[in-house]
Formats: C-alpha cells, sequence, structure tokens
C-alpha cells in the first residue's frame, strides 16, 4: 500500500516528538508533499503547517520550488533538501570504523597505511584542481569552505605577516574514526603538504594530544633569489 494513507498509518506506530520532526519525517516517506497533505498527516492546520515549513526553510532543511499539478494555480510542493536528509541518523561512521578494523587485521598495519596515503593523495590532487593557482591566501579561503561543506568547523588567520597562516579545525568530520585510527590524522598532514607545495606545512596545535582544535602552521616558501 503506497500514498499519504499508508504514510499515515506507518507514522502513527512510531513516537513523534515534535510536529517539526515530524514534518521532516513525512516528506522523507513521501519525496514531496503541499502543505495540505501534510497538514492532513500532522492533524494540525494547514496555516500551523505553513509556519513549520518556513521555519524549516530558513535552516535550509526544505525547499519549495514552485509546481503546478493540473489546471489552476500553481501548487508548493515541499521536499527535503541535501541538508534536511543529513538531519536523519547516519550509520557511515560506524560502517566506516568496522571497515578500517577489517582491513586493519586482514592486511596489516603498513598496508592500511599505504591505503590511506593513496586516498590522501587523490583527495589533495582533487583539492588542488579546485583552488587552482591563486596567491595563497585566496587557496586558504577556498579550502577552508571545501571543508566546511565537508562537516569540518575550520577557520585560517594569519599569524605575523602574509607569508604566515594557521589554518584551524574546532571539529573534523572523522574525529571518532582518527580516535581509534591516529595514522588518519598523519595522513591530514600529508594531504595539506600536497595541496600547498610551496608552503612549509607543519602541526602546531593536535585534538589527539588535548589541545581543543587541530591547527596547522602553513608558511610560503620564499623564492630563491638570483645574483
Amino acid at each position: 500500500m503506497h500514498g499519504p494513507v499508508a504514510a499515515s498509518r506507518v507514522m502513527s506506530s512510531e513516537p513523534v516528538t515534535s510536529t517539526r520532526e515530524a514534518a521532516l519525517t513525512i516528506l522523507l516517506r513521501l519525496g514531496q508533499a503541499t502543505a495540505g497533505t501534510m497538514a492532513s498527516q500532522l492533524g494540525v492546520s494547514v496555516q500551523a503547517t505553513r509556519r513549520h515549513l518556513r521555519s524549516l526553510e530558513q535552516e535550509g532543511l526544505v525547499e519549495s520550488p514552485c509546481n503546478t499539478t493540473g489546471l489552476g494555480r500553481p501548487s508548493n510542493l515541499w521536499r527535503l533538501t541535501d541538508q534536511g536528509r543529513d538531519h536523519f541518523p547516519d550509520g557511515s561512521q560506524e560502517f566506516a570504523q568496522g571497515l578500517l578494523h577489517t582491513m586493519a587485521n586482514c592486511l596489516g598495519t603498513d598496508q592500511l597505511q599505504n591505503l590511506l596515503g593513496q586516498q590522501a593523495t587523490a583527495q589533495a590532487q582533487r583539492y588542488r584542481r579546485l583552488l587552482g593557482d591563486y596567491p595563497l591566501e585566496k587557496r586558504l579561503q577556498r579550502l577552508v569552505e571545501l571543508r566546511r561543506r565537508e562537516g569540518y568547523v575550520a577557520d585560517y588567520q594569519p599569524c605575523q605577516d602574509r607569508h604566515n597562516w594557521l589554518l584551524t579545525a574546532f571539529h573534523c568530520s572523522v574525529g571518532r574514526i582518527a580516535q581509534q585510527f591516529p595514522v588518519i590524522c598523519s595522513q591530514e598532514l600529508q594531504l595539506y603538504r600536497i595541496i600547498f607545495p610551496d608552503c612549509h606545512v607543519e602541526r602546531v596545535h593536535w585534538i589527539q594530544e588535548g589541545d581543543h582544535h587541530c591547527g596547522f602552521r602553513i608558511q610560503q616558501n620564499t623564492p630563491a633569489k638570483c645574483f
């Protein structure tokens, strides 16, 4: 059985913590729906449903491109954004941890480190293509934007002059995995060294050693003078 009736029956057997969460779950199940359809599922007025949807839209969790469903005035069909889908529990971290444990047991630590090194190199090359050949500050800005999209809380700032920069990560999207496999942190240092081949990169802060963030000093190499 499919459609709103089926979704309603399934939802009735599940605990609903809030109208907000219920609205997101409806869109996850139906793919897209009008405010009227959702109101009937939620058991609240259409006006109340629209208020919830507008709030969720402001948070970037839902969107409503204008759609026409047959004759008459256009009807707004609401749907989840990618961010809205990410709102639901994700077991990828547990899967990754289990996979790494299996690989370490089957291949050994050295082989696992080689594989992670290859992955870091491929990732670094992708970053370099996206960053281009801009001045260092511009490349740092672009890198921070990319890392934020991947779940990192990252930032950068000058140290003393424009030849020295501090790249920081206050939250690492793979931090829990790195606690069990510190080699991932080693690969991160190598990642930045490949991304910035014209710079000297060193780790100066590390969450694994008790700091509240990870930090990397990036110093642009001084061009050799010709005599």
